[in-house]
Protein backbone atom coordinates (compact mmCIF):
# COMPACT_ATOMS: atom_id res chain seq x y z
CA UNK A 1 0.00 0.00 0.00
CA UNK A 2 1.33 3.48 -0.48
CA UNK A 3 1.21 6.24 2.26
CA UNK A 4 -0.38 9.08 1.85
CA UNK A 5 2.88 11.00 2.42
CA UNK A 6 4.49 9.00 -0.65
CA UNK A 7 5.86 11.27 -3.40
CA UNK A 8 5.39 9.10 -7.06
CA UNK A 9 9.07 9.61 -9.33
CA UNK A 10 8.69 12.26 -12.15
CA UNK A 11 11.31 10.05 -14.47
CA UNK A 12 12.84 6.48 -13.85
CA UNK A 13 15.98 5.36 -16.16
CA UNK A 14 15.95 1.09 -16.16
CA UNK A 15 19.36 -0.22 -17.26
CA UNK A 16 19.29 -3.75 -19.19
CA UNK A 17 20.98 -5.64 -21.60
CA UNK A 18 20.26 -5.39 -24.91
CA UNK A 19 19.14 -9.15 -25.76
CA UNK A 20 15.92 -8.92 -27.23
CA UNK A 21 14.52 -11.22 -24.01
CA UNK A 22 16.29 -8.87 -21.61
CA UNK A 23 14.46 -5.75 -23.34
CA UNK A 24 11.38 -7.46 -23.22
CA UNK A 25 11.71 -8.05 -19.64
CA UNK A 26 12.89 -4.27 -19.09
CA UNK A 27 10.03 -2.81 -20.60
CA UNK A 28 7.63 -4.99 -19.11
CA UNK A 29 8.57 -3.37 -15.91
CA UNK A 30 8.42 -0.39 -17.65
CA UNK A 31 4.94 -0.54 -18.52
CA UNK A 32 3.97 -1.52 -15.33
CA UNK A 33 5.60 1.80 -13.94
CA UNK A 34 3.64 3.93 -16.46
CA UNK A 35 0.48 2.06 -15.20
CA UNK A 36 1.32 2.56 -11.63
CA UNK A 37 2.74 6.61 -12.10
CA UNK A 38 1.16 7.77 -15.47
CA UNK A 39 3.46 11.15 -15.08
CA UNK A 40 6.49 9.54 -14.93
CA UNK A 41 8.87 9.41 -17.68
CA UNK A 42 10.24 6.11 -17.96
CA UNK A 43 13.26 5.42 -20.20
CA UNK A 44 15.26 2.32 -20.75
CA UNK A 45 19.18 2.47 -21.18
CA UNK A 46 20.10 -0.99 -23.40
CA UNK A 47 24.23 -1.84 -22.52
CA UNK A 48 25.95 -4.88 -23.94
CA UNK A 49 27.52 -6.36 -21.58
CA UNK A 50 30.96 -8.33 -20.83
CA UNK A 51 28.78 -11.98 -21.21
CA UNK A 52 27.04 -10.78 -23.90
CA UNK A 53 29.89 -10.11 -26.11
CA UNK A 54 32.01 -13.68 -25.00
CA UNK A 55 30.65 -16.70 -26.59
CA UNK A 56 33.34 -18.79 -28.15
CA UNK A 57 34.06 -19.44 -23.99
CA UNK A 58 31.51 -21.10 -21.37
CA UNK A 59 30.31 -18.79 -18.47
CA UNK A 60 31.62 -21.09 -15.82
CA UNK A 61 35.64 -20.34 -17.94
CA UNK A 62 34.36 -16.49 -17.73
CA UNK A 63 33.47 -15.73 -14.47
CA UNK A 64 30.01 -16.63 -13.98
CA UNK A 65 26.48 -15.23 -14.41
CA UNK A 66 27.30 -12.18 -12.99
CA UNK A 67 29.16 -10.80 -16.06
CA UNK A 68 25.53 -9.93 -17.51
CA UNK A 69 25.00 -7.88 -14.52
CA UNK A 70 28.53 -6.04 -13.48
CA UNK A 71 27.96 -3.34 -16.16
CA UNK A 72 24.45 -2.37 -14.93
CA UNK A 73 25.40 -1.50 -11.75
CA UNK A 74 28.28 0.39 -12.63
CA UNK A 75 25.80 2.26 -14.64
CA UNK A 76 23.35 2.83 -11.73
CA UNK A 77 26.63 4.01 -9.53
CA UNK A 78 27.20 6.59 -12.40
CA UNK A 79 24.09 7.64 -12.08
CA UNK A 80 23.29 6.68 -15.62
CA UNK A 81 20.21 4.51 -14.50
CA UNK A 82 18.08 4.21 -11.20
CA UNK A 83 16.80 0.71 -11.43
CA UNK A 84 18.16 -2.46 -13.51
CA UNK A 85 16.10 -5.22 -14.30
CA UNK A 86 17.44 -8.67 -13.87
CA UNK A 87 16.76 -12.54 -14.50
CA UNK A 88 16.97 -13.76 -10.99
CA UNK A 89 18.99 -16.62 -11.96
CA UNK A 90 21.69 -14.51 -13.19
CA UNK A 91 22.02 -12.27 -10.53
CA UNK A 92 24.86 -13.60 -7.87
CA UNK A 93 23.74 -14.53 -4.46
CA UNK A 94 25.55 -12.19 -2.94
CA UNK A 95 25.11 -8.44 -4.41
CA UNK A 96 28.14 -6.43 -4.32
CA UNK A 97 28.16 -3.56 -1.55
CA UNK A 98 26.19 -0.97 -1.95
CA UNK A 99 23.47 -2.61 -4.14
CA UNK A 100 20.18 -4.03 -2.90
CA UNK A 101 17.54 -6.39 -4.97
CA UNK A 102 14.10 -3.97 -3.55
CA UNK A 103 11.00 -6.04 -5.78
CA UNK A 104 10.91 -9.83 -7.06
CA UNK A 105 8.36 -10.43 -9.57
CA UNK A 106 5.75 -12.79 -9.89
CA UNK A 107 7.26 -15.58 -11.54
CA UNK A 108 6.39 -17.26 -15.07
CA UNK A 109 7.11 -20.81 -15.61
CA UNK A 110 9.80 -22.58 -13.65
CA UNK A 111 10.35 -25.38 -15.68
CA UNK A 112 13.02 -26.09 -18.39
CA UNK A 113 11.80 -26.73 -21.86
CA UNK A 114 12.95 -29.49 -24.42
CA UNK A 115 13.14 -27.45 -28.03
CA UNK A 116 13.34 -29.78 -30.89
CA UNK A 117 12.36 -30.25 -34.74
CA UNK A 118 12.37 -33.31 -34.77
CA UNK A 119 12.15 -35.22 -31.46
CA UNK A 120 9.08 -34.95 -29.26
CA UNK A 121 11.30 -35.33 -25.75
CA UNK A 122 14.22 -36.72 -24.54
CA UNK A 123 13.17 -39.95 -24.28
CA UNK A 124 13.03 -40.36 -27.82
CA UNK A 125 16.74 -39.71 -28.91
CA UNK A 126 18.67 -42.37 -30.17
CA UNK A 127 22.11 -42.97 -28.62
CA UNK A 128 24.56 -40.62 -29.38
CA UNK A 129 22.36 -37.57 -30.45
CA UNK A 130 23.87 -34.04 -29.28
CA UNK A 131 21.89 -32.26 -27.06
CA UNK A 132 22.76 -28.56 -27.04
CA UNK A 133 22.37 -26.59 -23.07
CA UNK A 134 24.98 -23.44 -21.69
CA UNK A 135 23.95 -24.84 -17.98
CA UNK A 136 25.98 -27.49 -16.14
CA UNK A 137 23.02 -27.67 -13.86
CA UNK A 138 21.03 -28.72 -17.14
CA UNK A 139 24.23 -30.85 -18.19
CA UNK A 140 24.91 -32.56 -15.15
CA UNK A 141 20.87 -33.95 -14.57
CA UNK A 142 20.78 -34.65 -18.30
CA UNK A 143 23.95 -36.57 -18.38
CA UNK A 144 22.42 -38.63 -14.90
CA UNK A 145 19.18 -39.44 -16.45
CA UNK A 146 20.27 -40.07 -20.53
CA UNK A 147 23.89 -41.14 -20.25
CA UNK A 148 23.92 -42.47 -23.90
CA UNK A 149 23.31 -38.50 -24.94
CA UNK A 150 26.03 -36.16 -25.99
CA UNK A 151 25.81 -32.54 -24.13
CA UNK A 152 28.06 -30.05 -26.22
CA UNK A 153 27.95 -26.14 -25.07
CA UNK A 154 25.21 -23.50 -26.47
CA UNK A 155 26.22 -19.86 -26.28
CA UNK A 156 24.57 -17.47 -27.18
CA UNK A 157 21.45 -14.88 -26.74
CA UNK A 158 17.58 -16.86 -27.20
CA UNK A 159 17.41 -16.02 -31.04
CA UNK A 160 20.96 -17.22 -31.41
CA UNK A 161 20.00 -20.59 -29.79
CA UNK A 162 17.48 -21.60 -31.91
CA UNK A 163 19.30 -20.49 -34.96
CA UNK A 164 21.94 -22.79 -34.48
CA UNK A 165 18.99 -25.91 -33.46
CA UNK A 166 17.29 -24.85 -36.63
CA UNK A 167 20.94 -24.81 -39.00
CA UNK A 168 20.92 -28.73 -37.38
CA UNK A 169 24.22 -28.08 -34.82
CA UNK A 170 21.88 -30.29 -32.63
CA UNK A 171 19.16 -32.86 -32.03
CA UNK A 172 17.25 -30.67 -29.61
CA UNK A 173 18.51 -27.74 -27.14
CA UNK A 174 17.33 -26.99 -23.59
CA UNK A 175 15.73 -23.63 -22.37
CA UNK A 176 14.01 -22.29 -19.77
CA UNK A 177 10.56 -22.10 -20.71
CA UNK A 178 9.68 -18.82 -19.26
CA UNK A 179 11.78 -16.77 -22.29
CA UNK A 180 10.00 -18.87 -24.45
CA UNK A 181 6.55 -17.78 -23.26
CA UNK A 182 7.61 -14.21 -22.69
CA UNK A 183 8.72 -13.27 -26.05
CA UNK A 184 5.77 -15.26 -28.09
CA UNK A 185 7.63 -18.66 -28.67
CA UNK A 186 5.48 -20.65 -26.94
CA UNK A 187 4.78 -23.26 -30.06
CA UNK A 188 8.31 -23.90 -30.00
CA UNK A 189 8.48 -25.86 -26.60
CA UNK A 190 7.91 -29.90 -27.39
CA UNK A 191 7.85 -30.56 -24.42
CA UNK A 192 8.56 -28.74 -20.35
CA UNK A 193 10.27 -31.03 -18.18
CA UNK A 194 8.83 -31.85 -14.79
CA UNK A 195 11.20 -30.26 -12.05
CA UNK A 196 11.22 -34.03 -10.52
CA UNK A 197 13.11 -35.02 -13.41
CA UNK A 198 15.02 -31.58 -13.95
CA UNK A 199 15.20 -29.19 -11.13
CA UNK A 200 15.10 -25.51 -12.03
CA UNK A 201 18.11 -22.98 -11.22
CA UNK A 202 17.83 -20.79 -8.50
CA UNK A 203 15.38 -17.97 -9.30
CA UNK A 204 14.44 -19.30 -12.85
CA UNK A 205 11.51 -17.80 -14.59
CA UNK A 206 11.40 -14.60 -11.80
CA UNK A 207 12.65 -10.88 -12.22
CA UNK A 208 14.52 -9.14 -9.60
CA UNK A 209 14.90 -5.45 -9.54
CA UNK A 210 18.10 -4.29 -8.00
CA UNK A 211 19.02 -0.74 -7.31
CA UNK A 212 21.62 0.94 -5.01
CA UNK A 213 21.29 0.62 -1.54
CA UNK A 214 21.26 4.32 -0.92
CA UNK A 215 17.89 4.99 -3.46
CA UNK A 216 15.51 4.77 -0.29
CA UNK A 217 12.94 7.37 -2.99
CA UNK A 218 12.78 4.30 -4.77
CA UNK A 219 11.82 1.58 -2.21
CA UNK A 220 8.41 2.92 -1.94
CA UNK A 221 7.86 3.06 -5.90
CA UNK A 222 9.07 -0.05 -6.54
CA UNK A 223 7.03 -1.61 -3.22
CA UNK A 224 3.77 -2.51 -5.73
CA UNK A 225 6.47 -5.00 -8.09
CA UNK A 226 7.10 -7.44 -5.44
CA UNK A 227 5.27 -10.23 -5.47
CA UNK A 228 5.29 -11.96 -2.17
CA UNK A 229 5.50 -15.64 -2.97
CA UNK A 230 7.47 -15.48 -5.16
CA UNK A 231 9.96 -13.30 -3.23
CA UNK A 232 9.34 -16.19 -0.23
CA UNK A 233 10.19 -18.82 -2.84
CA UNK A 234 13.32 -17.22 -4.41
CA UNK A 235 14.79 -15.77 -1.00
CA UNK A 236 14.81 -19.95 0.14
CA UNK A 237 16.38 -21.37 -2.87
CA UNK A 238 19.24 -18.27 -2.75
CA UNK A 239 19.48 -19.25 0.54
CA UNK A 240 20.67 -23.07 -0.34
CA UNK A 241 23.23 -21.43 -2.97
CA UNK A 242 24.49 -19.05 -0.29
CA UNK A 243 25.00 -21.83 2.54
CA UNK A 244 26.42 -24.04 0.68
CA UNK A 245 29.09 -21.14 -1.11
CA UNK A 246 27.97 -22.24 -4.09
CA UNK A 247 28.41 -19.70 -7.35
CA UNK A 248 26.63 -19.27 -10.38
CA UNK A 249 28.57 -21.52 -12.27
CA UNK A 250 27.71 -24.87 -9.52
CA UNK A 251 25.56 -27.39 -10.89
CA UNK A 252 23.03 -27.18 -8.72
CA UNK A 253 19.41 -26.51 -8.44
CA UNK A 254 17.00 -25.36 -6.21
CA UNK A 255 13.04 -24.86 -6.34
CA UNK A 256 10.36 -23.84 -3.57
CA UNK A 257 6.84 -24.40 -3.96
CA UNK A 258 4.19 -22.36 -1.70
CA UNK A 259 0.61 -23.70 -0.71
CA UNK A 260 -0.66 -21.11 1.37
CA UNK A 261 2.03 -20.83 4.07
CA UNK A 262 3.69 -24.20 3.21
CA UNK A 263 7.09 -24.01 1.47
CA UNK A 264 8.36 -27.46 -0.36
CA UNK A 265 12.34 -26.51 -0.88
CA UNK A 266 13.98 -29.06 -2.96
CA UNK A 267 17.59 -29.10 -4.27
CA UNK A 268 20.49 -30.79 -6.32
CA UNK A 269 23.92 -30.59 -6.35
CA UNK A 270 25.92 -32.68 -8.94
CA UNK A 271 28.99 -32.83 -11.17
CA UNK A 272 28.81 -31.60 -15.07
CA UNK A 273 29.70 -35.12 -16.10
CA UNK A 274 26.41 -36.86 -14.32
CA UNK A 275 28.56 -38.92 -12.42
CA UNK A 276 27.01 -37.72 -8.90
CA UNK A 277 23.93 -36.03 -7.93
CA UNK A 278 23.08 -35.10 -4.18
CA UNK A 279 19.51 -34.43 -3.09
CA UNK A 280 17.50 -32.81 -0.30
CA UNK A 281 14.29 -31.36 0.34
CA UNK A 282 12.41 -30.01 3.02
CA UNK A 283 9.13 -28.80 4.47
CA UNK A 284 8.04 -25.78 6.77
CA UNK A 285 5.94 -23.27 7.29
CA UNK A 286 7.47 -19.70 5.87
CA UNK A 287 5.70 -16.46 6.16
CA UNK A 288 8.52 -14.20 5.84
CA UNK A 289 12.35 -13.71 4.63
CA UNK A 290 13.94 -15.56 8.38
CA UNK A 291 11.91 -18.17 7.96
CA UNK A 292 12.31 -18.62 4.42
CA UNK A 293 16.64 -18.00 4.73
CA UNK A 294 16.28 -20.85 7.80
CA UNK A 295 14.23 -23.63 5.42
CA UNK A 296 17.13 -22.96 2.69
CA UNK A 297 20.19 -23.80 5.44
CA UNK A 298 18.58 -26.93 6.35
CA UNK A 299 18.69 -27.82 3.26
CA UNK A 300 22.15 -26.75 2.41
CA UNK A 301 22.76 -28.51 5.70
CA UNK A 302 21.19 -31.64 4.55
CA UNK A 303 23.47 -31.75 1.28
CA UNK A 304 26.58 -31.09 3.24
CA UNK A 305 25.40 -33.94 5.24
CA UNK A 306 25.76 -36.25 2.56
CA UNK A 307 29.13 -34.91 1.11
CA UNK A 308 28.23 -31.62 -0.62
CA UNK A 309 31.53 -30.11 0.52
CA UNK A 310 33.42 -32.78 -0.91
CA UNK A 311 31.70 -32.53 -4.26
CA UNK A 312 32.23 -28.18 -4.43
CA UNK A 313 36.29 -29.13 -3.54
CA UNK A 314 36.13 -31.43 -5.98
CA UNK A 315 34.38 -28.58 -9.21
CA UNK A 316 36.77 -25.91 -7.17
CA UNK A 317 34.21 -24.48 -5.97
CA UNK A 318 35.55 -23.90 -2.48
Amino acid sequence: MISTAFTPPQSLVIATRESRLALWQAEHVRDLLKGLYPQCDVRIFGMTTQGDQILDKSLAKIGGKGLFVKELEVAMEQGLADLAVHSLKDVPMELLPGFALTAVMQREDPRDAWVSPHYASLDELPAGAVVGTSSLRRESQLRARHPHLQVQPLRGNLDTRLRKLDQGQYAGILLAAAGLKRLGLGERVRAVIDPQDMLPAVGQAALGIEIRADRSDLVQALAPLNHLPTALCVHAERAVSRGLGGSCTTPMGAYATLEGEDMLLRAMLGLPDGSLALQAQQRARVTDSAQADALGQQVAQQLREQGADALLAQLGAH
